[in-house]
């Protein structure tokens, strides 16, 4: 008789501790690792070759909005592509419960600017089958899952439920009576399994103002109040349990890193604070904020930077561009039908307006973007050409020249920006420091935009084989354990006995990005970017293989992480 389910044999073994590698079998049992070293031959039910590979665990992604998407795409992907195994939903505070069943429309609708989720996919592809945050895990927990799903509870419904849309979209301060009700809907919430809270702190207006509402107003944690905050903060607190994440930015970065301290220091738990971004052109910025983490560390705050880890850049139309928010005139610009959109890029009087605020945030500035895919044959001639030498050649504005071209193309023609970072540039910085988590892959959000849920692969890819900015043992413990360890996952990010069988098995030498493509795999007809892998041999989650030679298995053996536990049985 098998005394394992499955056993991984001859692989190089990286268990995420930091320990040198080292060669070994893995036995599995009742999706559990129930042994490690040179076991008995013909141990296992099944056994698979891992001669040549890399023996690690899975994945952690913490920054993702998959609360939609999960339910009509059981692999999360890009994210299941790539390694991922476990994700936390829910980020940002945004999020689908509770919600009234009369205010699920206006809830779907506020996630298609934000996170730019198309309308169409949630109308189609979300069951709606609950109105409170237990109701919601419930659903969740009922969803064929090929990875496991850690959930945040976001503050914006919480809000919303409590205070009515209409005052808290106005940023009225909370009474007594619904602070109380606020922390009671979040215990409740706690007690059904959340890991803990989510808000997104953007100033309304100005340079933060980049994650708007469908409409162009803020969101309701961007005028939302510190006292909020700090009482959803005593409530980890008290229960000693939990994590919070914030993308915050309101003017002032002593403000908001005294808003952050003040956060941990009352829960005595860890904070994911986003984001840490490298501009090439401004290090000054990624050097504040790592010397900022430093000190927390220093002083005993668990603050860790929400890195952005990759350098995929934004492929976009002005059909569908939301993210040049931070300048009004843009902002509105962009608001409306494409119809409304094409008469507004076409108004002389208004492209003055649009050239007065130029963007310069979030992506390359207009004379940096490349023409990608022009849409007709009179501006094929621009393929491949930055927006800056056309208006050279043209001598005209680089508005103009834009505007022009996606006019006359009816906003469909593709526009690239890329990234504001550059490996290796000061990227090695930000990997170095161990208090920065890697990846903001927004999985599941700005879909028509950005494939940055690549960043696991990249990492190993660039930063460890093309760079050598760190050893695998040290990307690997970046990549899976801290994230792990931070956010309450129990047992997972490493490969020991007794551990949930999340491990992953790839090709390190072949291990690779694929070029971009478009599909139209979402609900409703809707497309979307990808960037698929190539060379991860084995994905395993919680003991069964999802991923062989990197096409899915259709094995859902991913779980619901309430309080960051699954219901695995441990191994004898």
């Amino acid at each position: 008789m098998a005394e394992f389910d499955l056993v991984i044999r001859n692989g190089m073994l990286i268990d995420g501790t930091r320990v040198a590698r080292y060669r070994a079998d893995v036995g599995i049992k009742n999706g559990v690792v129930a042994d490690i070293g040179r076991l008995p031959a013909h141990a296992g039910k099944r056994e698979i070759d891992a001669h040549g590979c890399i023996v690690a665990p899975g994945f952690v992604d913490l920054h993702t909005h998959y609360d939609a998407q999960l339910f009509w795409d059981p692999y999360c992907t890009l994210s299941g592509w790539h390694g991922i195994t476990s994700a936390a939903i829910g980020n940002c505070g945004f999020g689908f419960a509770p919600v009234r069943p009369e205010e699920r429309e206006r809830a779907m609708l506020s996630m298609t600017r934000v996170e730019a989720v198309p309308y169409v996919s949630m109308k189609e592809g979300m069951p709606w089958d609950w109105t409170t945050f237990p109701e919601f895990l419930d659903s969740v927990d009922r969803a064929p899952k090929a990875m496991n799903i850690l959930p945040y509870v976001p503050v914006g419904p919480l809000l919303v439920w409590v205070m009515g849309l209409e005052d808290a979209k106005a940023g009225r301060m909370p009474t007594e009576k619904e602070h109380a009700e606020i922390c009671r809907l979040f215990e409740e919430s706690l007690d059904a399994g959340g890991c803990g809270w989510s808000a997104q702190r953007l100033m309304p207006n100005g340079p933060a103002a980049v994650q708007l509402d469908y409409d162009g107003t803020p969101m309701v944690t961007d005028v939302m109040h510190d006292e909020t905050c700090e009482r959803l903060a005593a409530v980890l607190g008290k229960r000693n349990e939990g994590f919070m994440q914030m993308t915050i930015a309101s003017g002032s970065v002593e403000r908001d890193q005294a808003h952050i301290e003040r956060l941990t220091d009352i829960s005595g738990r860890p904070m994911v604070w986003n984001v840490l971004q490298v501009y090439d052109h401004k290090p000054e910025v990624h050097r504040g904020s790592l010397k900022w983490l430093n000190s927390c560390h220093q002083r005993g705050l668990r603050v860790y930077g929400q890195g952005l880890t990759t350098d995929a850049g934004y492929g976009f139309t002005l059909e569908d561009w939301n993210l040049w928010d931070e300048r009004p005139a843009w902002r509105e610009a962009c608001l409306g039908t494409v119809e409304e959109k094409l008469a507004k890029f076409a108004d002389p009087a208004r492209r003055a307006v649009l050239k007065s605020q130029m963007p310069v945030l979030v992506t390359s500035g207009i004379p940096q973007l490349v023409v990608t895919g022009p849409a007709s044959p009179e501006t094929e001639q621009y393929r491949d050409m930055m927006i800056g030498a056309i208006a050279e050649k043209l001598g005209k504005h680089p508005v103009d020249a834009m505007l022009d071209i996606a006019v006359h193309d009816k906003l469909k023609t593709e526009f690239f920006a890329a990234g504001t970072n550059s490996w290796p540039g000061y990227m090695g910085e930000v990997v170095d420091n161990p208090y920065v988590i890697f990846g903001v892959s927004d999985g599941g959000a700005h879909t028509k935009f950005l494939t940055a849920g690549r960043y696991p692969t990249e990492t190993i890819c660039k930063a460890v084989r093309e760079h050598g900015m760190m050893s695998l043992e040290e990307a690997h413990w970046r990549l899976s354990t801290l994230p792990a360890m931070v956010a309450g996952f129990a047992n997972r990010g490493v490969i020991r006995r007794g551990a949930p069988a999340d491990i992953i098995v790839y090709d390190y030498e072949n291990l690779n990005v694929l070029p971009g493509e478009i599909v139209h795999d979402l609900p409703g007809g809707e497309w979307r970017r990808i960037q698929r892998a190539q060379g991860y041999r084995y994905i395993l989650v919680n003991g069964q293989i999802t991923i062989e030679n990197d096409k899915e298995t259709n094995t859902f053996s991913g779980q619901l992480l309430r309080f960051g536990k699954g219901r695995l049985a441990r191994a004898a």
